[in-house]
C-alpha cells in the first residue's frame, strides 16, 4: 500500500469545501482500498506511545468552540485490536516504548480527513500516538518500525499533521488570505525534499532552513510527515495536494508508493 501524509488543516475543513477538502473527498477513490489504516496525528502525543486498542473507538472533539455543525458529525469507524497489538510489538522491538490504550479514540487529525476520505467509516482505524516531544529523528524512526505493516498489500500508514503550522498568523484570518513567503518558501522547499529523497536534509529542517522554525513554533504537527516517510520504505515521494488556507497553513499532502 502507499504511505500518506496529510496537512489536516482546521476541523473546519471538514465543511468548508476548500480546495483541501475536495482533495480529501477523492483521495480515498484515487488509493488502493485498504483493509485497515494506521494513522498518526499530531494530536495525540503519549508517554509511552499509545496506540488504539478499542474494537469500536470513540470520536474524539479535541477543539474549541468552532461551528456546532461539527459536533453532531462522528466517524465510527471500527478498530482492529490484533493490528494494534502487532503495532505495539514493532514499536518495542525498535526500541520505542508503547502500549496499548483501550479509552483512547481517534482525534479530529484523525477522524476529519478520514471521514471525508472514507466516509463509510467501514475500515479498521488504529491510531498511534506520537512519543511526547518526538524530534523528527524519533518519528522517522516510528515509522520505520511500521514499515513492516505499510508493505502489506491492505494496510494503509497515513500521517496527519501540516507542511507548516504557526497559529498566530492563522487566528482571524480569512481562508482566502494571502499565504506568507516564507509559509510558501518553506512548503516548496519541503515538497522538494520529499520528491527528491533528502531524508537526512528534511530531518535537519530547523539547522538546515530558517523558514522551517518560523512556520512550525512547536515541531508536533510536522513529525507525521517523518512517520509516514518513514514508514513508506523508499526515500522518493511524490506530491499529491498543494493548497493554503487562513493565510499560514499549508495543506500540501504527498505520498510514496
Amino acid at each position: 500500500m502507499p504511505s500518506l501524509f496529510v496537512s489536516h488543516g482546521s476541523p473546519m475543513v471538514a465543511l468548508d469545501g476548500s480546495p483541501a477538502h475536495h482533495f480529501f473527498t477523492q483521495a480515498g477513490s484515487l488509493l488502493p482500498r485498504p483493509r485497515a489504516i494506521i494513522v498518526v496525528s499530531a494530536h495525540h502525543q503519549g508517554r509511552p506511545i499509545e496506540v488504539t486498542a478499542s474494537a469500536n473507538p470513540p470520536t474524539i472533539y479535541d477543539f474549541g468552540p468552532f461551528d456546532h455543525r461539527l459536533f453532531k458529525l462522528s466517524y465510527p469507524a471500527p478498530g482492529e485490536p490484533a493490528l494494534a497489538q502487532r503495532c505495539v510489538e514493532l514499536l518495542l522491538d525498535a526500541g520505542l516504548p508503547a502500549r496499548l490504550s483501550m479509552s483512547r479514540g481517534f482525534d479530529h487529525g484523525a477522524w476529519i480527513p478520514l471521514m471525508l476520505m472514507y466516509p463509510a467509516a467501514d475500515i479498521p482505524v488504529v491510531q498511534v500516538s506520537l512519543p511526547v516531544d518526538a524530534d523528527p529523528t524519533v518519528s522517522w524512526r516510528l515509522g520505520q518500525a511500521l514499515a513492516p505493516l505499510a508493505v502489506e498489500p491492505d494496510v494503509l500508514v497515513i500521517g496527519s499533521g501540516a507542511v507548516t503550522h504557526d497559529l498566530r498568523r492563522v487566528f482571524g484570518q480569512p481562508m482566502d488570505a494571502p499565504v506568507p513567503v516564507d509559509t510558501e518558501r518553506f512548503a516548496t522547499w519541503i515538497g522538494e525534499r520529499v520528491v527528491g529523497g533528502e531524508v537526512d536534509t528534511a530531518l535537519n529542517y530547523r539547522a538546515l532552513n530558517p523558514d522551517g522554525v518560523r512556520n512550525h513554533p512547536t515541531e508536533e504537527h510536522l513529525m507525521p510527515l517523518f512517520v509516514a516517510w518513514g514508514a513508506a520504505g523508499r526515500p522518493e515521494g511524490q506530491i499529491a495536494h498543494q493548497s493554503a488556507a487562513y493565510g499560514g497553513l499549508r495543506m500540501d499532502a504527498y505520498f510514496w508508493v
